[in-house]
């Protein structure tokens, strides 16, 4: 994003709080959903609860936030019009590969008490078909050999927290923010497994000391073009190299386990502290995220470029209704209270909102680590009970057939691509696919008569 030199740059303009989280990942979700929340439970209850924000792979962020002192734009898209809110909570960045021992001192700060951490289903090093730490992948495969010298989060954690327990120091709470099933089930086992690895006695403190909440996180954050940050910035007469945008509804829910009970009273300002979030996150997993990926696929094969322009479409927007209708909704067991037609159908309220610029193209990427819990995982629920799913096997085909389009952005991309015109290789791919759900033949046919589908009459006879 080019600076505008013609304009005077955000500025800090109240006392930075002490910092009391450490948070893995500052790109535009953190920037609309944690740092907001956190920001608003320090203003109606106090306490320091500042973030140190660390970037695992470049400057760009800290090259954004240090020159504003860490203060940014955070913009609601609402139908009638952006409403701007300035978020001061974030303390300091730091460049992980830069300094990897400030991380690690940051960490190991006796007033640190929370990690959270939005790094993508990618950034977690795990085996999407066990939820256990893979060693094979790049960085973890470097973090085993290099324990001091840390390049993934789960490492970085691992060396902070035998930091903390050599100088007698408070366990963590250390929360997952992304769109993971389990996702603290799955951050605890990459973490105690890389732990293990290095001392066990190390992996038995984390296990019997720090917590791991799981979550449920709901707001969708678009990119945002430099044009609309450059049409902003004269609008607002201040340029702001951090801003970001997002739409009006939020939802957070965390389980209720913090170390210590340590915890900003983001309560207090519309998070829902639970004792079961799974309920919570299957619906919006398998709601929200599921029709996210098959409007991605299904919408650019259309030509579309947004998630309004898709739903705008009655052909796509009549195929999601039917999908949640046949297909999801009878997959859940919701929350009490919680009515699942309902959520759906204000979901379709939130797709459609105009102001909202969801690129396709964004939700597309990285489907490799998205499609089981969102896709695959209600599949497999209704082939237990021999029952059909036509629409969910369509987007399962359609996101087949994007691999050999020109969208395609997976950290899998080179093996994608090179089986792309052959459904049953994909089908192989244990990653992706779990062997108990590839050897079904039920599941099987079912993919490959909606791939036949979809090349003998390409996706509008297919929807049809």
């Amino acid at each position: 994003m080019p600076i505008a030199y013609d304009l005077p740059r955000l500025a800090r303009k109240r006392p930075a709080p002490r910092a009391g989280i450490v948070h893995f990942g500052p790109g535009a979700f953190f920037r609309a959903f944690v740092a907001p929340y956190t920001q608003e439970a320090m203003d109606v209850a106090g306490g320091d609860w500042g973030i140190i924000a660390v970037a695992l792979r470049n400057g760009q962020a800290r090259d954004q936030l240090k020159p504003q002192g860490g203060s940014y734009t955070s913009v609601t898209l609402a139908p009638d019009g952006p409403k701007r809110q300035v978020i001061d909570a974030i303390t300091d960045v730091l460049v992980a590969p830069e300094n990897p021992s400030a991380v690690i001192e940051a960490l190991a700060d006796p007033a640190i008490r929370i990690v959270t951490l939005t790094i993508t289903e990618k950034g977690y090093g795990h085996d999407p078909a066990t939820g256990e730490l893979n060693e094979g992948q790049p960085d973890i495969a470097h973090d085993l050999s290099h324990p001091d010298a840390p390049r993934s989060a789960p490492g970085y954690l691992v060396a902070g927290l035998a930091r903390r327990r050599a100088a007698g120091l408070a366990p963590l709470s250390v929360i997952s923010c992304d769109n993971l099933a389990g996702n603290g089930t799955i951050l605890r086992a990459v973490v105690l497994g890389l732990a293990r690895a290095h001392d066990p006695s190390l992996a038995d403190w984390i296990a019997a000391h720090c917590t791991f909440p799981a979550t449920m996180v709901d707001r969708i954050t678009p990119a945002m073009p430099t044009a609309e940050a450059a049409r902003m910035a004269h609008a607002a007469g201040l340029y702001d190299a951090a801003i970001t945008h997002h739409e009006p509804f939020r939802q957070w829910v965390i389980e209720d386990q913090f170390a210590g009970g340590a915890r900003p009273a983001w309560d207090g300002v519309g998070a829902q502290i639970v004792g079961d979030v799974a309920p919570f996150e299957a619906m919006k997993l398998r709601c929200l995220n599921g029709a996210h990926s098959a409007l991605a696929y299904l919408g650019l094969a259309a030509g579309h470029q947004t998630v309004a322009e898709a739903v705008a479409n009655p052909t796509l927007r009549g195929f999601i209704t039917a999908l949640w209708a046949h297909e999801v909704i009878p997959t859940l067991a919701p929350p009490e209270g919680a009515e699942p037609a309902a959520y759906c159908a204000a979901l379709m309220t939130r797709f459609a909102n105009p102001a909202v610029a969801h690129r396709l193209a964004q939700i597309a990427m990285d489907g490799s680590q998205k499609l089981g819990p969102r896709i695959l995982t209600p599949m497999a629920v209704h082939l237990a009970q021999g029952r059909p799913t036509p629409h969910l096997a369509l987007v399962v085909a359609a996101w087949m057939r994007h691999l050999s389009g020109p969208h395609l952005a997976d950290p899998m991309a080179d093996t994608l691509r090179a089986r792309a015109s052959d459904p049953t290789a994909l089908m192989a791919l244990s990653t992706i696919f779990p062997p108990a759900l590839a050897d079904d033949p039920r599941f099987a046919s079912q993919i490959t008569a909606a791939w036949d589908k979809i090349n003998a009459h390409d996706l509008p006879g297919a929807l049809a």
